[in-house]
């Protein structure tokens, strides 16, 4: 799917009701409003916020217009939606879990405000191996970011990709920063990624465990 086939066209009602679930909190250790992205989430900040979430296998892309300087987020799972069942739509696991569909929703947004294509930069973090025993889910994200990117002409400014260990991603929208601290591969969160791979749409449903920044 081409990221330049269309630009979303919503209601300002529409809009404000789609971010309604985000999670906001403010954050005096880096002094601004957080906003936390859960598995399936993509998100544009507001002036001032910070964009955050914590990554296993999943792929987190970060994308601004720097001329506007207006950027936003999204968690996505899998890479499209030929590896999920047909009925993904349900509100437990939303259609934007799936690669092909966050980026472009997340770009469609950022057009519809007023980004210009040319413009959009990306930063991509996420797609470790945290489990040994199970299939390369990352991998195959990792490859799915790559392929979407360069065939619809997104430029890539940075990547912290692939590896073993699960991260921590703090975005900034304004200026592009993006904060990555790697967490350690615990048997707690192995315990914890394993259950949601288990229930990824491959074979059920799940989420990343998210820890406050």
């Amino acid at each position: 799917m081409d990221p330049r086939d269309e630009t979303a066209v919503s209601s300002p009602r529409a809009e404000q009701d789609s971010f309604a679930h985000i999670q906001r909190h403010f954050d005096v250790r880096v002094n601004a409003t957080v906003a936390i992205l859960h598995p399936g989430d993509y998100y544009i900040g507001a002036p001032g916020e910070l964009l955050g979430t914590v990554l296993g296998s999943c792929i987190a892309a970060c994308i601004r217009d720097a001329r506007l300087r207006i950027g936003g987020m999204n968690h996505f799972m899998l890479p499209t939606q030929s590896e999920g069942p047909e009925n993904t739509g349900t509100s437990a696991w939303p259609v934007t879990r799936f690669g092909d569909v966050a980026m472009q929703c997340l770009v469609s947004e950022l057009l519809r405000r007023g980004a210009r294509h040319g413009d959009l930069e990306v930063k991509l973090v996420g797609g470790a191996k945290v489990l040994d025993a199970l299939s390369d889910v990352g991998a195959r994200n990792i490859q799915f970011a790559h392929e979407y990117l360069r065939e619809g002409g997104l430029r890539v400014l940075g990547e912290d990709l692939g590896d073993r260990y699960p991260r921590k991603v703090l975005y900034d929208p304004a200026s592009g920063a993006v904060r990555v601290k790697r967490l350690p591969r615990s048997g707690q969160y192995q315990l914890a990624e394993k259950a949601r791979y288990l229930r990824t749409p491959e074979r059920g449903g799940g989420s990343d465990p998210i820890d406050p920044f």
